[in-house]
């Protein structure tokens, strides 16, 4: 039996590639997909072959995973249930086609992955690796098919002596371009604060600069194209934000969500570029689109990040509903300017190059374009569903009345 790893280098998939020698008497073959995690793929690879695996593969799919899905992601505003913006749910379907592209190419009859049973992560790969790959291909998830905890992991890692830290972090953390999730240890009491050890790019109040800072983003057909006047590929604006914005303290998510599955768990992130830039998107969206568009598309916004978050990317909805923001989009562009300062970002500006903004037309001044007095008869029309919902209570209370009598 062949079969291709999804190999992260942690504990999870490093007991898993050698129990899949041991149990299915495998030739195992792991595949490490960069998605922006600041890892040293060298030593992934060494350790990958001490746990047992005949070949390995390293694919950087950074730009692949900014390009082509990240980029999705700001022009439909994805903040789950309003807080979390998919950094690691984004992640597992670049991963797993890389994953699914090179068991094909090796002629594997399965694919592995370390995804647990209570999170999300095993409906993307699931479905996804699914979507790619023939049915004669097997899907086995031994963490979630065997139920192991992390002290049974433990116990078998230091048995077989493999190469893992398991005391390099009390937390368990997932890392890409788009963001930083922190999860375990005290953070599973959710009235328990996240310490500062915890983060990487957002810095605590005593390193906050004393002087406030201002960006300028300027986008283009609804993506970023340029950081103060610079113009910038996506994931190097990306990372630039992530370490400017964070030093000023901001980024930080704290919540309880809600799992595809029904649980619900406390989630701590750190996404600094993935709040500024969804957010300066909203601010032109709403310079730039009628109301109408808006109202809409916030619908539309919310069942592309569900879509996006249970794992259904290679959908038939999601396609569609790409194609329609693509469309919308297209009036996007312009600059919105951000200030930082002390912990928090604010909005101070904006300019649209096809801005629905009209100050001749709103404008209070003398010089106003708007002729109020046509206003009269629209008020007095928009007024009529109100003074029927009198005449219907008075009726009513008349009615009433007489019956009483």
């Amino acid at each position: 039996m062949k079969v291709a790893l999804a190999y992260s280098g942690g504990l999870d998939t490093t007991v898993l590639c050698r129990w899949l020698k041991e149990n299915y008497r495998a030739e195992v073959i792991t595949v490490t997909v960069d998605v922006g995690q600041p890892t040293d793929f060298g030593v992934i690879e060494e350790r990958a072959y001490v746990a047992g695996a005949s070949k390995h593969y390293h694919v950087d799919a950074r730009d692949k995973f900014v390009d082509e899905f990240v980029s999705r992601d700001i022009l439909f505003n994805g903040l789950y249930e309003g807080e979390y913006p998919l950094s690691t749910a984004l992640s597992r379907y670049p991963i797993a086609e890389e994953v699914a592209r090179i068991a094909l190419r090796e002629g594997c009859d399965a694919v592995a992955h370390g995804c647990t049973g209570k999170g999300n992560d095993q409906l993307r790969m699931d479905a996804s690796l699914s979507y790619f790959l023939p049915d004669d291909v097997k899907i086995i998830a031994p963490v979630r098919e065997q139920n192991w905890s992390r002290d049974w992991e433990v116990e078998y890692a230091l048995s077989r002596g493999l190469p893992i830290g398991v005391k390099e972090s009390r937390f368990s953390i997932d890392e890409n371009v788009w963001g930083r999730s922190v999860e375990g240890a005290e953070l599973e009491d959710p009235w328990t604060g996240p310490p500062w050890e915890a983060f990487k790019w957002v810095r605590p109040p005593s390193e906050w600069p004393d002087e406030p800072e201002e960006f300028v983003i300027r986008f283009e057909a609804g993506l970023p194209a340029a950081l103060d006047g610079k113009k910038m590929r996506l994931r190097e604006m990306i990372e630039e934000l992530n370490m400017r914005l964070g030093r000023h303290g901001y980024g930080l998510i704290d919540h309880i969500e809600d799992r595809a599955i029904g649980l619900k768990s406390r989630e701590v992130y750190e996404a600094p570029a993935a709040l500024a830039l969804i957010k300066c998107h909203q601010d032109l969206e709403k310079m730039t689109l009628p109301a109408r568009c808006l109202r809409f598309k916030a619908s539309v916004d919310r069942e592309w990040t569900e879509l996006v978050y249970a794992g259904l990317w290679y959908h038939t909805l999601r396609e569609a509903l790409d194609r329609f923001v693509d469309e919308l989009e297209k009036s996007v562009s312009g600059e919105v300017r951000l200030t930082l300062e002390k912990g928090s970002v604010r909005i101070s500006g904006r300019r649209a190059d096809k801005s629905l903004y009209v100050k001749d037309l709103i404008t209070y001044s003398a010089g106003s374009l708007f002729d109020q007095r046509h206003s009269e008869g629209f008020s007095s029309i928009w007024s009529l569903e109100v003074k029927l919902h009198k005449l219907m209570q008075e009726r009513g209370y008349r009615q009433a009345k007489r019956k009483n009598e």
